[in-house]
């Protein structure tokens, strides 16, 4: 089977591999283990890999490499208007040679390949949707635009979308589903933990200004002010971070908060590992990766409630749901702090949850989609 996979993740090159982020390629490597060929439409730029990048596993790769483009304001629109075409061709392309289709959204490319994917009503397809779903959220056009093609059972064909959380209202096309991080064979007893020393919190992710790395730390030092042993160690590169850098020099943090950068996976799952709690004050996110992977390891979510986060948190009983109001939710943190019983009464609700969605269990569902 040719699988063709039309994404916007920009793709480097080393030697014979082709490398990028690595939770997308990991779950790419899924797919790829049940069809014979790739073709990867992708955004392709001369760079090295870094720490957060991995490679393909599969040993026949067709790469059809593009420029990256940005319809997300009238001036970039205007200046990508003329590369459309040409990546239109591409994408359609590599969907006539395809057995079978698979979209990544949300992103630019993956609009074009909603667009595009309506003149193969026949083939078989999927589309994984790695934002968020809710028809609530207020979200840029392009992305509204790709969620209603999605959706739409007239236009888009003989479609499985894999979306997170269950939504109601949704058209036959939508499947609710669920990213994976770890194996079967990786869990292992989780590390004791308990008050009687440093409570330690974990951030991982980009440090941008929708991941709200900032509002992170501004709770770790409220609740050093008000007299809890407490450390926060943030893992992730981004914009922000010369700008987290001068808060916490300014305020003196340093010897509660540090700045890990971009490490690996063994690196990351260790420090999920010996936190207590993992944070993710996020303004936007489909499955929280870091909030699944740090309960899988234990460590209770303190996470900001959008998207499917509710529902992985199980409205509370499995973490602590975040208002972005500081007062309220310091409030909320210290009455965990103060009920060791519920933090471990959360702890093993939230390692439960997260263990039933292994690899193992991903890689059976991903086969039954391939056809």
């Amino acid at each position: 089977m040719k699988f063709a996979i039309i994404t916007h993740v920009i793709h480097k090159q080393q030697g014979d591999k082709y490398f990028a982020y690595a939770p997308y390629v990991r779950e790419m490597n899924v797919w790829g283990q049940f069809v014979k060929q790739l073709l990867i439409v992708g955004v392709f730029e001369e760079q090295e890999p870094t720490a957060i990048d991995c490679a393909y596993h599969h040993k026949e790769i067709i790469f059809i490499p593009i420029g990256a483009i940005d319809v997300l304001n009238w001036q970039s629109r205007i200046t990508t208007f003329f590369k459309l075409l040409k990546i239109a061709w591409q994408i359609f392309k590599a969907m006539y040679q395809a057995d079978h289709i698979h979209l990544r959204c949300p992103g630019n490319i993956g609009l074009l390949g909603c667009l595009v994917q309506i003149l193969f009503p026949f083939k078989s397809k999927t589309a994984k949707y790695a934002g968020n779903w809710d028809p609530k959220a207020k979200q840029p056009w392009s992305y509204r635009l790709q969620k209603w093609l999605l959706s739409n059972p007239f236009l888009t064909r003989n479609m499985q979308v894999l979306v997170y959380g269950e939504w109601e209202g949704s058209s036959k096309n939508i499947l609710p589903f669920f990213t994976a991080t770890y194996c079967e064979a990786e869990k292992t007893s989780l590390k004791t933990l308990t008050f009687g020393n440093t409570i330690r919190f974990v951030f991982v992710g980009t440090l941008s200004e929708g991941k709200r790395p900032m509002y992170a730390v501004a709770l770790i030092e409220a609740l050093f002010k008000g007299g809890h042993d407490v450390y926060l160690e943030l893992y992730g590169e981004g914009q922000e971070r010369a700008v987290l850098e001068k808060y916490i020099e300014k305020n003196h943090l340093g010897s509660f908060i540090e700045l890990k950068g971009n490490q690996s996976k063994e690196v990351v799952m260790t420090a999920y590992q010996n936190s207590h709690f993992v944070l993710l004050p996020s303004q936007s996110e489909g499955w929280p990766k870091a909030i699944a992977e740090g309960m899988f390891w234990g460590s209770v979510p303190l996470a900001t409630s959008i998207s499917c986060v509710p529902f992985m948190l199980d409205y509370g009983n499995r973490g602590v749901l975040l208002t972005a109001r500081l007062e309220q939710d310091v409030q909320e943190i210290e009455a965990v702090l103060n009920d060791e019983i519920d933090y471990l009464r959360k702890r093993k609700n939230a390692s439960d949850w997260s263990r039933n969605y292994t690899l193992d269990v991903f890689e059976k569902e991903i086969k039954k989609l391939i056809k």
